[in-house]
């Protein structure tokens, strides 16, 4: 069968022609040389197309076809004309696809916290994942490098990443230091990912995991990307350093992307969770203890609370959109739920009365605007009652009616 060959200038993005339709649907006749309009940029499959400009060919095989392009508008010309062509999609294109890693050398940062380091052990099967952190406990350690994982001892705050393997080919920074000193969690939140990003700068994507926590407290707004940045963890005394810190991150991450013409991204995480905990789960604890949750006055309190096999599902795909300068895109599950709804199904499963104590002096409602996400990494899976479930039975057994 007659092949469609396109070229463009690109940027690690993928177009698609507009005059195709969807995957499986038939194309009229495409003459060789015939100038093609392309549609919106699509995130890249991860391991194709080139990092800097040039004509280059992505892909091609009898059914599909994928080009680089530098942005919505261009055109291109194709080589080869068919009586009939079919649209291809990201998803059934050939080479290395955005939904898996394979065959990679993955480099995780904060592996030992709580949303690195399932993530982590779930790469390391089918990569080579070297975790960094510092590994105050020997015992996670082990566990990690159990499951497969290279463990590398590092200290961000002093900028020493050395023993990192430069030549990898992602790199995961899910690194947090919050000790409320100002100066260490500056040191290593900022200037740890400038020496992180430099030490790295050859990598096909880096992937900067921030927080929602960026956001200035604004009631019951549903934060889009461009919303207003502020303290808003500050309010909680033991997290005083914590969202000014992510704010300096991101900064640092643009920089970094600019500068090495690294492709980067930054995931705003909303609230994870998963088998091995996360912030509703402290709320169960706290409910079994007898103490009221502390909600914001503003009822109710909003979040998008992500669950740890969605967050190994998306990474891929946030790599795949990783781009110079860097993209924002907030992270979350793809239903918002409220503090007040969460508890309340956590008590149903537990036998557990759920109380609240309104108050001023907690975080205000993060909601997100999941619009972006959706584009680049497409929607959750996990239902968030059948995820919280899940972590309830995993952690607490005994408790699930």
């Amino acid at each position: 069968m007659p092949r469609l060959l396109v070229v463009a200038d690109g940027l690690q993005r993928v177009a698609l022609a507009s005059l195709l339709q969807r995957d499986g649907v038939p194309v009229d006749h495409v003459e060789a040389g015939e100038r093609v309009d392309m549609g919106a940029p699509v995130a890249a499959p991860l391991g194709l197309g080139r990092s800097t400009g040039g004509p280059h060919v992505l892909g091609d095989d009898e059914d599909h076809f994928v080009v680089l392009a530098h942005a919505p508008g261009t055109q291109v010309t194709s080589e080869k004309g068919g009586e009939e062509m079919h649209a291809g999609s990201v998803a059934s294109t050939k080479g290395p696809m955005s939904s898996a890693l394979q065959g990679a050398t993955i480099v995780v940062t904060g592996v030992t916290g709580q949303v690195a380091r399932p993530l982590a052990t779930t790469l390391a099967r089918d990569n080579r994942v070297v975790g960094a952190a510092r590994f105050s406990d020997t015992a996670v350690r082990e566990e990690l490098e159990a499951a497969g994982v290279e463990c590398v001892t590092v200290d961000l705050a002093k900028s020493d990443v050395g023993s990192l393997p430069p030549d990898a080919d992602y790199v995961l920074n899910f690194a947090v230091a919050k000790t409320n000193d100002w100066e260490r969690d500056l040191a290593a939140n900022s200037g740890g990912l400038a020496s992180l990003m430099e030490h790295h700068h050859a990598a096909k994507a880096f992937l900067h995991c921030s927080s929602t926590a960026v956001y200035k407290p604004d009631g019951h707004r549903i934060f889009a990307e461009d919303g207003p940045l502020g303290d808003n963890h500050g309010v909680w005394p033991f997290l005083r350093t914590y969202s000014i810190c992510k704010i300096a991150a991101e900064g640092t991450a643009r920089w970094g992307a600019a500068r090495h013409a690294l492709p980067t991204t930054i995931a705003r995480l909303s609230v994870p969770y998963g088998d091995n905990g996360g912030w509703p789960a402290i709320h169960l604890h706290m409910m079994r203890a007898g103490h009221a949750i502390p909600v914001h006055v503003d009822a109710p309190s909003i979040y998008n609370p992500l669950h740890a096999d969605d967050i190994a599902a998306m990474v891929p795909r946030l790599l795949a959109a990783a781009s110079v300068p860097a993209v924002t895109v907030n992270w979350g599950g793809s239903e918002a739920v409220s503090i007040e709804e969460w508890c309340t199904y956590l008590g149903e499963l537990t036998r557990t009365e759920a109380r609240f104590d309104p108050t001023e002096q907690t975080i205000d409602s993060v909601q997100i605007d999941t619009t972006r996400m959706h584009e680049l990494a497409g929607r959750t899976t996990v239902p968030w009652r059948d995820g919280m479930r899940r972590m309830v039975e995993a952690l607490h057994p005994d408790l699930v009616t």
